[in-house]
């Protein structure tokens, strides 16, 4: 049994390839000292909570929990900072003159745009492993801009300051995580997987330019990257998606299923079965790979 810890850089930061105007999907309601037995919707005839149960009612039922605290200092500083509030001195209950926990200059989450938030990154990446090992690695994390009416930017559209977040997201991240890791990663058949795209080996209709030459330059930094750390132990291969069934897909692409041998969409189980494929000891002689992933689009 294959039992290894992967970590990937997509859950470090959040970098969604939609568009500025799109919404978040995700609501978190923090409260302090508030039960299911609280809510209204559940019964409680102490207070109501309208808004909550009108959320209930919608089929939005609140069945899980999960508190890193049982009091309310904890609770906020690890929900804000995304660190154990129990690894740190000074974070328990606070008195109502206490001093301020979280420093207002504080790196809370660490955003792949932002080359001095990736320590942070690191940082919590060895609380989360707490001294176990570090098997793989996967950037995983993109970011393909569109115009306001939902265009593809080509290399005249947009300023250089969408250009620069594009290649910190797709490029310079997985650059600074792979370097940064290698000492952890360095040993028996470790391993590197980068995500790269069908788009930087072709012009696309719907990706952009930015987007396009920051996974090409992916693929050339995996070349690179296998051949510097295949002495320390580490192999490194891309995996190349084409179209996948995900919530970011743009208007149009029902068309481009037409041009797939296959007639449809790969989907996100099938692309997460061929990262875990690289990083397990079945694919201990491959490295310095792209694989594609695409349903035969590429054929023609």
């Amino acid at each position: 049994m294959f039992h290894r810890i992967l970590i990937l850089v997509s859950i470090l930061a959040l970098a969604a390839a939609t568009n500025a105007a799109d919404k978040p999907n995700v609501i978190v309601i923090m409260a302090d000292d508030l039960g299911y037995g609280d809510i209204s919707a559940y019964g409680a005839t102490a207070f109501k909570t309208p808004h909550i149960d009108r959320l209930a009612a919608e089929g939005r039922r609140f069945t899980s929990g999960y508190c890193s605290a049982s009091t309310c200092t904890p609770t906020r500083y690890s929900f804000l900072t995304g660190s154990y509030a129990f690894r740190r001195k000074g974070t328990g209950i606070a008195p109502p003159n206490g001093r301020l926990v979280v420093p207002p200059d504080a790196v809370t989450i660490a955003d792949l745009a932002k080359t001095e938030s990736l320590d942070f990154a690191i940082q919590r990446l060895h609380e989360v492993l707490a001294g176990r090992e570090l098997h793989a690695l996967v950037n995983n994390a993109g970011f393909s801009p569109k115009s306001a009416d939902g265009r593809r930017l080509g290399c005249l559209d947009g300023d250089m300051a969408v250009w620069r977040e594009v290649f910190a997201i797709n490029f310079f991240a997985p650059v600074y995580f792979s370097r940064a890791l290698a000492t952890n990663l360095a040993g028996s058949d470790r391993a590197i997987v980068n995500v790269t795209s069908i788009a930087g080996h072709r012009v696309h209709p719907f990706a952009g330019s930015a987007y396009s030459t920051s996974k090409a330059a992916l693929w050339a930094l995996t070349r690179e990257l296998a051949a510097d750390l295949a002495g320390h132990g580490i192999r490194v291969n891309a995996v190349c998606p084409g179209e996948i069934d995900t919530a970011i897909l743009s208007p149009g692409t029902d068309q481009l299923v037409q041009r797939i041998p296959m007639r449809r969409l790969g989907s996100p189980a099938e692309v997460a079965g061929l990262i875990f494929y690289l990083c397990s000891p079945q694919a201990s002689y491959i490295t310095g790979a792209e694989i594609p992933i695409n349903g035969g689009q590429d054929v023609y």
